[in-house]
């Protein structure tokens, strides 16, 4: 912790890819770096758009409950689709995991290294 921002990273989460923090949280708000969608226990990717947003987003739901949240409490997604061609299908599983009203969005296309799909997420501590 330093003064009143906490940063942590967790062995539940995929392995850091440089030196960066999985979680910080400041003024009431939790930040999470970008995920991936590497398996945190076998660091596989699951093939397709479809199965690597799901992976994606259940690695920040992991990250969001080292500090008590869930996605119900997400105000901000931002979002990078190696193609935007992917859209649809991403979207599809974007919808059925996050609870409605949703969080405001930002997706972009991205050059992404091996993936297909990366999130980070802006979240209120309940």
């Amino acid at each position: 912790m330093i003064g009143r921002v906490q940063k942590l990273t967790s062995d539940n989460l995929p392995r850091s890819a440089g030196p960066y923090s999985h979680v910080a949280v400041a003024g009431g708000l939790v930040f999470t770096a970008g995920f991936g969608p590497q398996d945190p226990v076998t660091d596989a990717v699951p093939e397709g758009i479809e199965a690597q947003t799901e992976a994606v987003i259940r690695n920040v739901e992991r990250a969001l409950a080292q500090v008590g949240c869930d996605l119900s409490h997400v105000v901000k997604v931002t979002a990078h689709l190696a193609s935007l061609a992917d859209f649809a299908a991403y979207n599809a599983v974007y919808e059925r995991l996050f609870p409605a009203p949703y969080p405001v969005r930002t997706t972009v296309g991205s050059g992404l290294h091996d993936i297909l799909v990366e999130i980070d997420v802006v979240a209120e501590l309940p």
